[in-house]
């Protein structure tokens, strides 16, 4: 069995700073791409920002410069510091990763719960 959990979100003023991490548990052999998406309200998931094994990152054109993926693989967790908070930035925020499995070697998409991020005006 394999868990993501996410943590370190809240509410925070317009213009502060908050770090969301994502540890994955389990069962596990390997992880390849790590992601960060968001979803607002009656809209849809979007990607936010993703980083594969070696440390390739993309983000989001509308959180670059203010928003950064990084990861530690010794500890399967990956974090998103996220600077200069806007209230468009309000939304859920779910980690993503693909992951190979110990028990088996078969290969799946997890998701995490979701962490509730709230950027007052």
């Amino acid at each position: 069995q394999v868990q993501l959990v996410e943590s370190g979100g809240g509410l925070v003023q317009s213009g502060g700073s908050l770090n969301l991490s994502c540890t994955a548990s389990g069962s596990i052999f390997s992880i390849s791409l790590m992601a960060w998406f968001r979803q607002a309200p009656g809209k849809r998931r979007d990607l936010v920002a993703s980083i594969s094994s070696s440390r390739s990152t993309n983000h989001l054109d509308s959180v670059k410069g203010r928003f950064t993926i990084s990861r530690d693989n010794a500890k399967n967790t990956v974090y998103l510091q996220m600077n200069n908070l806007k209230p468009e930035d309000t939304a859920i925020y779910y980690c993503n990763a693909d992951i190979v499995r110990t028990t088996d070697r078969w290969s799946g998409n997890y998701w995490g719960q979701g962490t509730q991020v709230t950027v007052s005006p």
